[in-house]
């Protein structure tokens, strides 16, 4: 994974950048010759471009612009005879190493280390430094896709870090396919789009003929690397140029001649910037798409998300925003860990799903062993879900079904605790908060379940027995006929974001027992380490009935769900040959449980923990400010979570613009203003997330009227 720098895209003013990067299967391929032609046939094309290198190796500081082996000599050669372009140079070195070694080696052998962030900066302080003279930049890397910039980045990564379109160029010769099908793949691996791909002979022509098995070869590999191409669903064009024995005037016209088709297409996406792109993108989705809790007529305001890494979302428009939200809380781990990836990969090309009806498969067998393993004790069954809200679904049908076969056939309703979220299905709705929870809307449809009043001791309070006295009544009042209390453990997420005290759970799983009702720990939102616990239900514990667990389950990468029965709520449902009624048809997918596996291998490392407290003593700090601004009522921090609490609802439009503006993505709702940022999320990012909140505060942003 990149480390925390960022290319400073979400601050950055100027034009967003314009190029494309020119890479190779590997050294010698002819990837110079091929960026100093494109050079030539873009400016013959009347586009201001200039090729770049950022990282040269094997040529000595200072004579980058004249030595033999350097690339830049061979840039300014192929426009010699070309007018020059004003305020712009054919050629432009970022760094240079004597040692004609990979960047890594050669860096060190300097006494330097690079990194692909910093190496994103320089092109881009290259960029916004020409002052518009430039409308394109051909950026050459150093060797293939997969050479070194340190131990844990190499070129990919700078490609990654600055998103642009890639041509590729590679020998046409005995063994170009593999070494092509793999840097292609590797390409599809990192989400890089491939413009074009150039075959250059690995002989030059001059060398005679080739014989009658070489040109088999020759013409075999375009053949095949097309088809290849057009099965991945890529419409990149393969192009066949010459290998030249003499580079001069003629040659080089020569080559730009057969790149001029390629020319015209940059030429094209000169002329629609990127922000021009993204805003296309907003207007399409206007005209087709309907948000979550939105109008599809008052349409809302969106930024356009084109990639993302470590804790940022990169806009289309270039602009890169630190995360504050995990994407609703799921992304734990940050954004296109590796690790996460290559489990998805792997099992992708095995067994991306099979039914479950009938079948097993061995990433779900081994994620329910280890899930129970990291749950409390007593908890013996894992039924996997799609989604949070069907794992609820389940939990209620469990309850239902496990009092239906114990004879308890008036037991059919479910006790909650106002100010809950549990899901926007229609089970998982009815115990939500009647007020908050879209009761009004569905009031004649959905179940009429029993409510008592929140947990009202506070997390960092002292435990006030009391706070138990309304579960106590409803419990005694409606007790013959509550399946089950359900609650969010210790964390009342979207319903309020409201701490409350561990001993309420101990209390209350006391009433249950007594009452003969099973107790639902939804862990959705609070799990696999949120709180500072692995689960919540730690803080007091205890092991419930049934529990549910989602969004972080899969580290933000695939929707799954699971919940959890003791061994005792499995065997009343199935007594006298009955079985559990529900089967999603995605149940249990392959590619979400291996995906789940690794990021259960992330957290099993245990650097959670560490970071999990950073997050909260960094949200304390940064957040308390808060405190004492006009319409603040409160603010609190749990684990990763933080809050700040306002009197009056919130102007989330306005909110989400301020805080774009200052670089950062957090999404407000109704009073409250939270955090939940990525476990890795660095000190310093943190405290921007924070002070984004104190600044829009201070602005007014939240007000109705902004």
């Amino acid at each position: 994974m990149r480390g925390a720098d960022s290319t400073g895209g979400a601050m950055r003013e100027g034009r967003p950048l314009c190029a494309v990067f020119v890479s190779g299967t590997g050294t010698d391929v002819g990837k110079t010759v091929f960026t100093a032609a494109l050079l030539r046939a873009l400016r013959l094309a009347g586009v201001a471009a200039q090729a770049v290198k950022p990282v040269q190796t094997g040529v000595p500081a200072g004579e980058e612009y004249d030595a033999l082996q350097a690339d830049a000599p061979v840039y300014t050669a192929a426009v010699a005879d070309l007018p020059p372009v004003p305020g712009l140079a054919p050629a432009a070195v970022l760094r240079c190493f004597s040692l004609p070694a990979s960047p890594h080696l050669a860096a060190a052998y300097d006494g330097k280390r690079l990194k692909a962030a910093e190496l994103a900066r320089d092109i881009l302080k290259h960029w916004d430094g020409l002052n518009g003279a430039a409308e394109l930049l051909l950026l050459e890397g150093a060797g293939g896709l997969c050479v070194p910039l340190n131990k844990r980045e190499d070129m990919l990564d700078l490609m990654d870090a600055l998103d642009l379109p890639v041509l590729l160029v590679s020998g046409n010769g005995l063994g170009a396919l593999n070494h092509t099908l793999l840097s292609l793949a590797a390409l599809r691996d990192k989400g890089l789009r491939l413009a074009a791909l150039a075959l250059i002979p690995t002989q030059p022509a001059a060398a005679g003929a080739p014989d009658e098995d070489e040109a088999r070869i020759l013409a075999d590999n375009p053949r095949m690397l097309r088809a290849r191409l057009a099965q991945a669903g890529c419409d990149a064009p393969v192009l066949e140029l010459p290998r030249l024995a003499r580079l001069d005037g003629a040659a080089w016209q020569r080559l730009a001649a057969e790149l001029s088709p390629l020319a015209e297409e940059l030429r094209r996406s000169v002329e629609c910037p990127r922000g021009e792109a993204a805003a296309d993108l907003v207007s399409r989705d206007h005209g087709a798409v309907w948000h979550p809790y939105a109008s599809a007529v008052e349409l809302p305001p969106l930024c356009a998300a084109r990639r993302s890494h470590d804790n940022r979302i990169v806009l289309a428009d270039g602009r890169e925003l630190i995360d504050g939200m995990s994407s609703w809380w799921a992304a734990a781990h940050g954004y296109n860990h590796p690790r996460l990836l290559a489990a998805l990969r792997s099992q992708a090309g095995r067994m991306p799903h099979v039914m479950f009806g009938g079948l097993t498969h061995a990433p779900a067998v081994e994620l329910a062993e280890r899930l129970l393993a990291h749950m409390p004790r007593g908890l013996e069954r894992v039924f996997f879900a799609d989604s949070g809200s069907v794992a609820v679904e389940v939990a209620l049908k469990m309850a239902l079904q496990y009092q239906q076969g114990r004879g308890e056939t008036r037991r059919t309703r479910f006790l909650t605790p106002r100010g809950g979220y549990h899901g926007d299905t229609l089970g998982a709705m009815s115990v939500c908060d009647p007020v908050t929870g879209m009761h009004s809307l569905f009031a004649g449809l959905l179940p009429r379940q029993i409510f008592m009043e929140r947990p009202s001791c506070r997390f960092d309070a002292p435990f006030d027995p009391a706070s138990l006295d309304d579960a106590r009544r409803a419990l005694e009042q409606h007790g013959k006929e509550i399946a089950a209390v359900i609650l969010e453990p210790v964390v009342q997420g979207a319903g309020g974001m409201w701490f409350y005290h561990p001993d309420y759970l101990r209390g209350l799983a006391e009433l249950c027992r007594g009452a003969g009702t099973l107790l639902i720990f939804d862990e959705i939102a609070t799990g696999f380490g949120r709180t500072g616990k692995f689960f919540a239900a730690e803080w007091a514990g205890v092991t419930p009935d049934i529990l549910c667990c989602g969004k972080a389950l899969t580290g933000g990468m695939l929707t799954l769900a699971a919940t959890a029965c003791t061994g005792d709520v499995a065997r009343e449902i199935c007594r006298e040959g009955r079985v559990f009624m529900h089967g999603p048809t995605f149940m249990a997918n392959a590619l979400a449980c291996a995906v789940a596996g690794a990021a259960l291998d992330i957290l099993d490392e245990n650097r959670w923990q560490g970071q999990v407290a950073g997050l909260e003593t960094a949200m304390r700090q940064g957040l308390e400010p808060c405190r004492q601004l006009p319409g603040v009522a409160d603010v609190r921090v749990l684990g990763g979570i933080g809050v700040v609490e306002m009197e009056q609802a919130v102007n989330t439009a306005a909110l989400q613009t301020c805080f774009v503006e200052q670089g950062v993505w957090i999404r407000p709702f109704n009073r409250l203003i939270y955090l939940m940022p990525p476990y890795p999320s660095p000190a310093t990012d943190v405290a921007r997330l924070c002070a984004a909140v104190e600044e829009a505060l201070r602005r007014g942003a939240h007000r109705a009227d902004a």
